[in-house]
C-alpha cells in the first residue's frame, strides 16, 4: 500500500533534500509539495494524504497552525521536520508521529516510517472492522453483536505502542515499552520504572492501559501495572496475597482481587 505523502517547507532546498532521502522507500508516494501553511491546509483537505512531513517555522501559518487548520477533516499523520529542537514538546502534544531534526538522518527517517506504517495499519484495521460491523448490523444484527464482543476480547498485538514518548524534566524520552518493568499511579501521574531509571508521565492509568498489550502488562494492584515478561519469581504471602519479584530485584505486592488475573500469565 502506497503511503500518499505531502511535503511542506518554505525552503525549496529542504523539500528537495527530503525528496531524495525518501526515494529509497518504495511505498512512499509524494503527491504534492507546499511552501507555506495555507497551501498545506488546502492540499490536505483536497488531496487527503496519509502522511505530511511538516516544517514548523514558516511565514504566516506555522506548522502548528496547519495542524489546527485540519481539525475539521480527518487529519493525516504528521511528522514535524525542523532545525529547532525547542519545539519538540509542542510537537508531541500535537500527537505528531515523530519529530525530525534537519538535516534528516537516514536511519532516523527509516525508524519514523516504521512508526508511520504501524499507525496506518492500526487505522486501516479499525476502519475495516467498523465497516464490517456496519454491514453485519444491516443483514445480521445478532452476528454484529457477537463480532463486537469477540473483538473486545481478542486484542491484536500491533494495536499497542512499541515506544512511548515521556516528557520529563523538560526533555522528551522515547521509552521502549519492552524495557518498562512496572508502572505506579499517583493521581493523574504515572511513575514509569525501566530498571534503573524512573520517569513521570502525565496520564491516567486507565488511558495508559489502553496503549499497552494486556497479554504482557497486567494490573496487579489498584495502582500498579507490571510487565509480566520481567517477572522472575512469585512469592506467596498471607491472606491469599503474593509478591512478584522482578528482574531488577523490586518486589510488587499482588492484591487478592488481582491474584487470579496474574495467575493466568505467570507460571
Amino acid at each position: 500500500m502506497a503511503i500518499r505523502t505531502l511535503l511542506v517547507d518554505d525552503e525549496p532546498l529542504a523539500i528537495q533534500g527530503l525528496q531524495l532521502r525518501l526515494e529509497p522507500f518504495d511505498d512512499v508516494e509524494i503527491i504534492e509539495t507546499c511552501t507555506n501553511g495555507r497551501e498545506a491546509i488546502r492540499a490536505i483537505k483536497t488531496q487527503k494524504p496519509d502522511l505530511v512531513f511538516l516544517d514548523i517555522q514558516m511565514p504566516g501559518f506555522d506548522g502548528f497552525s496547519v495542524v489546527q487548520g485540519c481539525m475539521e477533516v480527518e487529519p493525516p499523520l504528521f511528522v514535524f521536520v525542523t532545525a529547532f529542537s525547542e519545539h519538540a514538546l509542542r510537537a508531541f502534544e500535537a500527537d505528531a508521529v515523530d519529530y525530525l531534526m534537519k538535516p534528516v538522518e537516514e536511519t532516523r527517517l527509516a525508524d519514523t516510517l516504521d512508526r508511520v506504517r504501524l499507525r496506518l495499519t492500526e487505522k486501516q484495521s479499525r476502519g475495516e472492522a467498523e465497516r464490517l460491523k456496519e454491514t453485519l448490523a444491516e443483514v445480521a444484527p445478532e452476528a454484529a453483536e457477537g463480532f463486537s464482543e469477540a473483538g473486545s476480547d481478542a486484542p491484536a498485538s500491533n494495536r499497542f505502542e512499541k515506544l512511548i514518548n515521556i516528557k520529563d524534566r523538560g526533555q522528551i524520552f522515547r521509552v521502549d515499552v519492552d524495557s518498562i518493568e512496572r508502572i505506579d499511579a499517583a493521581g493523574d501521574y504515572m511513575c514509569i520504572y525501566t530498571g534503573g531509571d524512573t520517569m513521570i508521565l502525565r496520564e491516567t492509568m486507565k488511558d495508559l492501559e489502553k496503549r499497552l498489550d494486556p497479554r504482557r502488562f497486567q494490573r496487579v494492584h489498584r495502582s500498579t501495572i507490571v510487565n509480566l515478561d520481567l517477572v522472575k519469581q512469585v512469592k506467596p504471602h498471607t491472606n491469599g496475597e503474593c509478591f512478584l519479584v522482578l528482574n531488577s530485584g523490586a518486589q510488587v505486592k499482588v492484591s487478592r482481587s488481582y491474584r487470579e488475573v496474574v495467575a493466568r500469565f505467570v507460571h
